[in-house]
């Protein structure tokens, strides 16, 4: 490590984190969560990723992969030094013989936010040719959770096969698809909900999210109005389209 490299710098973990609720169910470390940030728009999703692992008391280990720093330059303000500070450890993309390249060190589950077609298609056919499809490829073979939050629009049938090939070997793909019934009123809120589901689907509480049935719920319809004042209904005589009078 050296302190040119802020990619190789490990970050150790915050200390006043509460750890009890997300111990491993193995022993008592704290859980471990892989994030991996690949060149698709959206590195917003992997920036709140990180944020609210950290505040929910989750051990993070980052790779980020040059066109994942590409996007990092283009949609925020952020440097490299600042992104690695949001996680516990980060590792080049091209350190393979990293700790999360082996099925031997106990990570908890991963996730890839943004997820690009090249990542996705890497890792449906096992072609862990840096350490972001590696560290997923193992994340499979040791039957761990894998989300990939896949950003692409439209879809190839080859988008398809590839997205079905991850979910037949126990992926989860999970496109970031905005949740309008929340009624958002800024897009921030979007992705903080977005981001939210994903640590969700691995196990990782989030308070900040909106449970339907439980914080949201449908409005109440309004009272029907009385058979005989509905103006909607047809006149006595009139035939019905499709049916008789």
């Amino acid at each position: 490590m050296t302190a040119d490299d802020p990619l190789a710098v490990t970050h150790p973990p915050t200390a006043n984190h509460s750890m009890a609720p997300t111990h491993s169910m193995t022993s008592g470390r704290p859980r471990r969560l892989i994030v991996g940030i690949s060149g698709a728009t959206g590195i917003t999703y992997g920036v709140r990723v990180l944020q609210l692992a950290r505040a929910a008391g989750v051990e993070t280990h980052l790779t980020v992969t040059p066109a994942g720093q590409q996007t990092r330059a283009y949609e925020t303000d952020l440097s490299v030094r600042q992104l690695a500070a949001l996680a516990d450890h980060v590792y080049r993309p091209t350190d393979i013989g990293a700790a999360i390249a082996s099925g031997s060190f106990r990570a908890d589950a991963m996730v890839v936010a943004p997820c690009s077609i090249r990542t996705l298609s890497a890792i449906a056919y096992s072609h862990g040719d840096n350490l972001l499809t590696r560290a997923a490829d193992v994340t499979l073979k040791e039957r761990r959770r894998l989300v990939l939050m896949v950003r692409e629009t439209p879809l190839t049938l080859g988008h398809l096969r590839a997205m079905t090939a991850v979910t037949e070997m126990g992926g989860i793909i999970m496109p970031p698809v905005p949740a309008f019934y929340l009624r958002p009123s800024s897009v921030d809120e979007l992705v903080l909900h977005t981001a939210a589901r994903a640590l969700d689907l691995l196990g990782i509480a989030v308070p900040e999210l909106p449970r339907w049935g439980e914080d949201l719920g449908p409005v109440p319809a309004p009272a029907a109005e009385p058979a005989d004042t509905d103006m909607r209904r047809p006149a006595q005589g009139t035939a019905l389209i499709g049916g008789h009078s």
